[in-house]
């Protein structure tokens, strides 16, 4: 019996001090810079972008990624995009809806942070009078509550490839993403384009190459980068949650051991992603989805002079 006893307290003790380790900064390899030159791409004039936040919430950086801070607050964003184009518009995940208190009751306790409702997409393109028929879609990064809970206030199509349908299925992080779906049209798109800055496969929406989407599945069976292409010359990646904080990048640094083994059903997928993003970064602008900072150069819709039509 002590026996037992000795070995359970060594594997408890070496267990405690394995998920303190996992927290320490430990950066990635750094993987080449990417050098070829970039895909082509015709955005058409008129194309543009607009950040449309819907609210905040609460974490550490320390859960964020390895090295982070546990007196560190972040505010996590919860922002969809809107991207404009004569060819009809898109939105790029869509934040918190109206049932936001309800989405987040549904999830385990042990998730429920603190958190702060701004305005809904669909308020925000209510009040500069846009034109709903512009909008084709959404296209979402994937399928977890923060990301969707805005599509339950827009009846317009869910834009999902293969792969995640099938997460959708099984998976109870997409609880809340089932219910909105259940009575929403979904526009089942698949990766039928060739390889895109390093990822596999993509699907060119718009066959400009202004809107390139890429399957980059770790964090969810199907989750994707939206790379959008301006017309003046900017480039942008909002790569989901590959990683949550842009330290991902900037640092190498991934989510600690623990909160791989509960955010990611693949990590080791998800770390091909991140490092494939870490090599573009230097080309394009990064923005993962919860980093309120990395919204910053992009316009708000609220702010600008646009009456949607």
């Amino acid at each position: 019996m002590i026996y037992v006893l000795a070995g359970a307290v060594f594997a408890g003790v070496a267990a405690s001090l394995l998920a303190i380790r996992s927290f320490r900064p430990a950066p990635l390899p750094a993987p080449a810079p990417w050098t070829d030159p970039l895909p082509a791409a015709q955005p058409p004039a008129g194309m543009a972008i607009y950040q449309l936040p819907t609210g905040t919430y609460e974490n550490r950086a320390l859960l964020a990624y390895r090295g982070g801070s546990l007196s560190d607050v972040r505010r996590f964003a919860a922002t969809a995009v809107l991207v404009r184009h004569p060819g009809g518009d898109l939105l790029i995940d869509a934040g918190f809806g109206a049932n936001v208190d309800t989405h987040i009751a549904a999830m385990p306790s042990y998730r429920r942070t603190p958190h702060e409702l701004g305005t809904t997409v669909l308020d925000q393109l209510r009040a500069k009078n846009y034109d709903m028929a512009r909008l084709r879609g959404v296209v979402i990064t994937h399928a977890h509550w923060d990301h969707v809970s805005g599509l339950a206030d827009l009846d317009v199509p869910i834009w999902m490839n293969p792969a995640e349908s099938r997460y959708v299925e099984r998976a109870k992080d997409a609880a809340v993403f089932r219910d909105i779906a259940n009575q929403r049209e979904i526009h089942h798109y698949t990766f039928d384009g060739p390889p895109y800055l390093g990822f596999p496969h993509s699907h060119d929406v718009h066959r400009d190459g202004s809107v390139v989407v890429v399957e980059a599945g770790g964090h969810t069976d199907g989750s994707v980068v939206v790379f959008v292409n301006l017309p003046d010359g900017r480039r942008f990646a909002f790569i989901g949650d590959l990683t949550w904080q842009r330290e991902g990048v900037t640092l190498r640094a991934e989510r600690p051991r623990l909160l791989r083994m509960l955010a990611d059903v693949q990590p080791a997928r998800v770390r091909e992603g991140l490092l494939r993003v870490i090599a573009l970064a230097d080309r394009l602008h990064v923005v993962p989805a919860h980093d309120v900072r990395a919204y910053e150069p992009i316009p708000r819709w609220s702010s600008s002079d646009h009456d949607g039509g």
